[in-house]
């Protein structure tokens, strides 16, 4: 089994559901250079998280390289129900995704 690189909790509390995600990934700029080499190292950045809950749309975020390596989201909504199923998903500049489901607790 491939590990994921997001870790994911959803959790219901007077009517409000909390979905907090930790996604691993390096976040590079571009403009940083190797220090053994003097390369530069190439854009490697997170461009799209999506959330999804019950085929609706929680979450559709565009990121560029202002965010920090190993990203963490959190956001709320009304109308969730516990056992309900979300899933995050992500996609970077290469072409690279990962995504995750979790059950609302």
């Amino acid at each position: 089994m491939i590990r994921s690189s997001i870790k994911i909790r959803a959790k219901i509390k007077n009517g409000i559901t909390t979905v907090k995600a930790l996604i691993s990934h390096p976040m590079e700029t571009g403009l940083r250079k190797d220090r053994k080499t003097g390369q530069p190292i190439p854009a490697k950045f997170i461009s799209n998280v999506k959330c999804v809950s019950n085929e609706k749309v929680l979450l559709n975020s565009q990121w560029g390289v202002a965010v920090a390596k190993n990203p963490y989201v959190s956001f709320k909504y009304t109308g969730g129900s516990i056992g309900d199923i979300i899933k995050v998903s992500w996609l970077d500049n290469t072409n690279q995704s990962d995504s995750i489901e979790a059950k609302v607790k």
